[in-house]
């Protein structure tokens, strides 16, 4: 039964099968409503069937039951297709979903269609399975901020993170190189921070630019969609506003924001190159009170417990230099400008715990202390994690050697943008968010894990496609199934099992990489001068890790 994630438990396989057909009847119980419009919006347009309510004995039963949720927990699910009739137990709505997602598989790949095609033949293998994930935080980051994803492919996302039992999407909307979320009250984050004037080509020491305007944002009305639209799939969308680094666009479109006795703010513009800008914003009260505000309204917007600050490099330089900086470390009592930054941090966790949320952010946070009730994502590798943990922090591994979907996926020169560390489907595969140096009490820090896919290198949701898949199949199995110790997996039967996945794949249009044969580019003559991939590109001079 090739099924990805892999259930925790499967029996009573046979050669019978249950066959949905017209006369199918979907009978829904209390609290199934999501994943009865659901199953009948997803599996009427593949099949064509209606799906109508009924309780009849050709029927999908779908139900929420209290003894599967002290079993399984509220996101388990039992499973139990016979002949006559298929029976769908959740733990809660959310469990109860996610094994609507094992029946979508167990379908076959033209249930990932959007019409029905002639000829097919819908089954349903008679079989029991019980399963639940391990983590609870299975997520995917998506950097909008680099380059803009209009809405439509952020909604398409929320689909393919649910087909793969991913429960948060972590939404990176501001950066150095462009500001994506409109805030009412300043209205010149989006006016002026959400476009840049052109892009940097490549990689960071790449000399080229496309010379043309890049940007756009998410109106309140838009993002207010795509957090309905995740939570009708069980997904929490986490925000990412970050402070007080990677912030040059918020400061191009207001100047007060950034250090202006030490730089001319006002000849700032959005960021168009790669890396980690000078340009953050000064502690100042100012800077506070146009914070505060801007989280107001993204409290507003996004119901999450989790509000992600960023914290992540922050260069020191202009608060070395500045005399208002340096009078803030005096006046606060700090010893550097690490203090001052951990100062900056906690007082977004003050006053986002005040209103009922907690801050995470990136494990630089942790340099100077943290609040009790802050979260960390540790990306440069475990040992933000480890050090997290340890001290009583909640923790989301997301380490950049690992699972950063953004690096390469091949050593050979023939990727399409060969950077950042090598990271094949097996190495995903091979992931585990808990370390062994944390010992049970410290491991139950461990939230859970997200895959990180950064798009300073992404200019359109193909490439999006080509570096996300197919590793986010494996990193959803790292996350949700109860795996052996990494060494001992079983990544053959990984590979097995990927080869249906890969036609659910191509039943949803995703690019992704090919597992195995030549790449497409390789499939015709490159043009000489012309690197494999570059999109017509001359080929680039820098070095294969940036």
């Amino acid at each position: 039964m090739d099924l990805i994630p892999a259930p925790s438990h499967v029996s009573g396989h046979g050669d019978d099968f249950f066959v949905l057909g017209p006369e199918t009847r979907l009978a829904a119980g209390e609290g199934t409503e999501l994943t009865e419009r659901w199953l009948r919006s997803t599996l009427g347009a593949a099949t064509g069937f209606p799906l109508a309510p009924g309780s009849v004995d050709n029927a999908i039963w779908l139900s929420v039951d209290p003894a599967v949720t002290e079993e399984l927990g509220e996101e388990g699910y039992r499973l139990t297709i016979l002949r006559e009739t298929v029976d769908l137990v959740g733990g809660g709505p959310a469990g109860l979903f996610w094994g609507a997602q094992t029946l979508r598989q167990l379908l076959g790949p033209d249930a990932y269609r959007r019409a029905p095609l002639p000829g097919r033949e819908w089954r349903l293998p008679v079989t029991r399975i019980e399963d639940s994930p391990r983590f609870a935080w299975r997520g995917l980051m998506l950097d909008v901020a680099r380059h803009f994803m209009p809405k439509d492919g952020v909604l398409r996302y929320l689909d393919l993170l649910a087909a793969h039992k991913l429960n948060v999407f972590h939404f990176h909307l501001t950066d150095d190189q462009g500001w994506r979320i409109e805030i009412k009250r300043h209205p010149r984050l989006t006016e002026i921070g959400s476009w840049r004037a052109r892009t940097k080509i490549g990689h960071r020491a790449s000399p080229l630019w496309e010379e043309k305007p890049h940007g756009g944002y998410y109106t309140q009305d838009d993002i207010r969609e795509i957090v309905a639209y995740a939570a009708e799939r069980h997904i929490t969308v986490v925000p990412e506003i970050d402070i007080p680094g990677h912030s040059q666009a918020a400061i191009a479109a207001y100047p007060e924001l950034g250090n202006s006795d030490v730089i001319d703010t006002a000849s700032l513009s959005v960021w168009d190159t790669w890396g980690i800008s000078a340009n953050v914003l000064a502690p100042t009260d100012t800077t506070l009170r146009f914070y505060e505000g801007v989280f107001e309204e993204v409290l507003d917007l996004f119901p999450s417990t989790f509000v992600h600050v960023g914290g992540d490099e922050c260069l020191k330089g202009q608060w070395k230099r500045s005399p208002v900086a340096q009078a803030r470390i005096k006046e606060l009592g700090l010893a550097d400008e690490e203090d001052l930054q951990s100062w900056f941090i906690r007082h977004f966790d003050n006053w986002l715990a005040a209103r009922g949320r907690r801050l995470i952010g990136w494990d630089e946070i942790l340099e100077g202390g943290l609040a009790p009730g802050a979260a960390v994502s540790s990306w440069r590798g475990y040992q933000g994690g480890i050090t997290a943990a340890r001290a009583g922090h909640d923790v989301v591994m997301c380490p950049e050697q690992q699972v950063y979907l953004d690096h390469r996926q091949h050593g050979g020169d023939d990727e399409p943008m060969p950077i950042g560390y090598v990271r094949t489907l097996e190495d995903v595969y091979r992931f585990d968010p808990v370390p062994p140096q944390l010992g049970p009490d410290e491991a139950r820090h461990v939230l859970g894990a997200q895959a990180n896919v950064w798009t300073e290198v992404m200019e359109n949701h193909a490439r999006v496609d080509y570096q996300t898949f197919p590793r986010l199949a494996a990193f959803a199995e790292a996350v949700w199934s109860r795996l052996p110790a990494p060494a001992e997996r079983d990544f053959a039967d990984f590979e097995r099992r990927m080869t249906d996945h890969y036609r659910r794949l191509d039943a949803l249009g995703v690019g992704y990489r090919p597992a195995t044969g030549p790449l497409p580019w390789q499939r015709r003559p490159v043009p000489e001068g012309m690197a494999p991939g570059s999109l017509g590109r001359p080929i680039e001079g820098a070095p294969p890790n940036v």
